[in-house]
């Protein structure tokens, strides 16, 4: 029952999304879809914080993307809850992403 009732409120989330009318910058459906992103791949903060600040300051930004990638892992797994919830709202304004990159995986670009 508990299942059904996950399931069900997954549904409505998506039937939702996809029926609100888009915004100018952002959608709500690309809220929902960096809410997702957030939830399922939010680990690629890990290696993805290590890459840029090896990129900026050499092999000592191993050591610190290391501790920002894992403070960053909980962030993004938080906001992405966050948004993957409020969807269907324009909060912030315009359903612009909360973080820097939008996506997980923006990283590796």
């Amino acid at each position: 029952m508990k299942k059904l009732r996950v399931y069900l409120l997954v549904i409505f989330t998506a039937l939702t999304v996809l029926s609100l009318p888009d915004a100018h910058a952002q959608s709500s459906s690309q809220k929902f879809g960096r809410g997702l992103a957030g939830i399922t791949c939010g680990f690629l903060e890990v290696p993805g914080n290590i890459v840029r600040e090896t990129r900026t300051q050499g092999p000592v930004g191993v050591p610190i993307g290391l501790a920002k990638g894992l403070g960053m892992f909980v962030a993004r797994e938080l906001i992405g809850v966050y948004e993957f919830i409020s969807a269907p709202f324009p909060a912030p304004a315009g359903f612009r992403p909360i973080l820097s990159p939008e996506y997980p995986w923006d990283y590796f670009e």
